[in-house]
């Protein structure tokens, strides 16, 4: 029988830092109605609350496989819980989630926070880059490796991507953000669609070349410890998915099984309409 997902093994994970929300900045643009806020800790997050337009769920998706991420060192933002005091929601008028009729405000408590990709004090972030200017980024070949992990976790989203550079650098550096829809938003299932969870551009894809480009980050995945996987799910704040470990612990299960179907995955992206890798060699 599988035991609650709370009383698996002791955490083998650093614990998710917290910090206190002291300054809003400015509301974020996208579905999640994210805002930007300076925290106790002198850094700048992107903060997504429980009572967003999405799913209370998107929370606990942006924790876990931001997360996991950061365990096959790919380039995602640090991610911290975010206290909000209520006290500050009911001071800043702007601190709202807009609805179709009327506006509410943002949900005081434990949030979701993901570092500023580079602080506005010391650099720039954009959106989008011109196909020319890819050429700059420190590390699209990320994209690849990014490629996994989204057919892993299921995103039924776009890939989203921000570049980054402090003043003066020359350099971007590609940070991929908003994992929101990672094991399909709310549901928490993984209907594993062929073009989702993929970016935009295929021009991210050229160095691809074969297997060999997936390797690394398959064999990182294909052998995480499925404790640490477990781990990380202990430490989200259970308000973030009404105290309910059931289903959270199904989905961290299912996860574990989804290690070794990465590669058809893949294959049926690679195989599609689309034709991403132009480069692709079968030797």
């Amino acid at each position: 029988m599988q035991k609650p997902l709370r009383q698996y093994c002791p955490s083998v994970e650093p614990r998710v830092k917290t910090v206190i929300a002291v300054q809003h900045i400015r509301r974020m643009r996208g579905g999640a109605q994210s805002h930007l806020m300076l925290c106790s800790d002198h850094r700048f997050y992107v903060v997504k609350f429980g009572n967003n337009p999405q799913h209370p769920r998107v929370l606990v998706n942006e924790m876990l496989a931001s997360r996991l991420a950061e365990q096959i060192g790919l380039p995602v933002p640090a991610s911290v819980i975010v206290e909000v005091d209520a006290r500050l929601v009911e001071r800043i008028p702007d601190l709202n989630v807009q609805l179709i009729d009327h506006n509410v405000p943002c949900q005081a408590g434990l949030q979701f926070g993901s570092e500023y990709a580079v602080s506005p004090l010391v650099g720039q972030c954009f959106d989008y880059l011109p196909t020319e200017t890819l050429g700059k980024v420190s590390n699209v070949t990320r994209f690849c490796a990014m490629l996994a992990l989204d057919k892993w976790t299921g995103n039924v989203d776009a890939r989203q991507a921000v570049f980054w550079r402090e003043n003066k650098q020359r350099l971007y550096t590609a940070a991929f953000i908003d994992q929101g829809y990672c094991f399909n938003g709310g549901e928490w299932t993984f209907p594993d669609i062929t073009l989702r969870g993929v970016y935009a551009r295929n021009e991210v894809y050229e160095s691809v070349c074969g297997w060999p480009s997936f390797v690394t980050s398959l064999r990182l995945i294909e052998t995480l410890e499925p404790d640490i996987i477990r781990s990380i799910a202990q430490q989200i704040p259970p308000e973030w998915h009404d105290s309910n470990f059931t289903p959270l612990g199904v989905l961290v299960e299912m996860l574990v099984d989804r290690r070794t179907m990465i590669r058809p995955l893949i294959e049926a992206f690679r195989t599609s309409v689309r034709n991403p890798f132009p480069k692709w060699r079968e030797n």
